[in-house]
């Protein structure tokens, strides 16, 4: 694994400080983590091969700073606060990846900085509705760890899955593990409750970037119909089903992804 150093960066007129997880080397890479929280992974890993891997944590889920959160009200505070990151890095062009609650970010962060943007990848992002094919944070928030396996996996006994979300051994630690957990759901959820349709489909037709859309053939938290309704909104996209995947294609199919997601960040 890569050497991951922490920096942090002034938003929101310097009322909020980002703290962003730095790795690799080569040109800028922005990565935008799901509700469950950030975790460096080999897809990231691998991703920093070739690029310095900017993660910045989502506000309220930095360990240790909890009462981030109350400086973003709601979507559109963040969105600005990951667009003066992006200032505050000095990125005038980066490649910019978003993956579910990450994704629905990135979008909306490529259609309100639309010169910046090079390419957009989007792992099974949030964001759009159909009265056809619901889903609510609600129905995952509310469930419990064995359930939450069967919704966000197809392959539950996938190492890479076991490794990520095994809880500590220790009583005490993972108590605290799960409370964090919770904490993390609740500061994404804060900007999205109880849809996550802030009116995203008013503004995807300004992405302009060349977009890859990812999705798991066998999502259940976020039916894969909605890969063709990202792939028909945006533009510039193009769509790309993992078979025998669910919610987690960096976890479940990690050498998959990062061979397309190469493919298309080298064209």
């Amino acid at each position: 694994m890569k050497k991951i150093r922490n920096i942090s960066v002034p938003v929101l007129g310097g009322s909020l400080d980002l703290t962003v997880n730095v790795a690799g080397q080569g040109d800028p890479l922005v990565f935008l983590h799901s509700a469950g929280g950030f975790y460096w992974d080999d897809f990231l890993d691998g991703l920093a091969d070739n690029y310095t891997v900017y993660a910045p944590y989502f506000p309220g889920t930095v360990p240790g700073k909890p009462n981030e959160i109350d400086m973003i009200e709601n979507l559109w505070d963040a969105v600005l606060a990951y667009d003066d990151l992006l200032e505050g890095l000095g990125l005038t062009k980066t490649v910019l990846i978003g993956h579910s609650f990450g994704g629905l970010m990135a979008c909306e962060l490529a259609a309100q900085r639309r010169a910046g943007i090079q390419k957009l990848i989007l792992i099974a992002p949030i964001g759009l509705w159909r009265e056809d094919s619901p889903y609510t944070v609600a129905d995952w928030c509310a469930v419990g760890s064995d359930e939450l396996m069967d919704v966000l996996f197809y392959q539950v006994d996938e190492p890479r899955v076991r490794a990520r979300m095994t809880m500590p051994e220790d009583e005490h630690e993972a108590a605290l593990a799960q409370v964090n957990f919770i904490w993390t759901l609740g500061c994404t959820a804060k900007v999205i409750w109880p849809i996550p349709d802030k009116g995203l489909n008013k503004r995807i037709h300004r992405i302009s970037a060349p977009s890859l859309v990812v999705w798991g053939e066998n999502d259940l938290l976020i039916p894969p119909v909605y890969a063709e309704e990202f792939g028909q909104k945006i533009p510039t996209a193009e769509v790309f089903i993992i078979p025998e995947c669910g919610h987690e294609p960096p976890l479940e199919q990690t050498d998959i992804l990062s061979a397309r997601v190469a493919s298309f960040l080298s064209t």
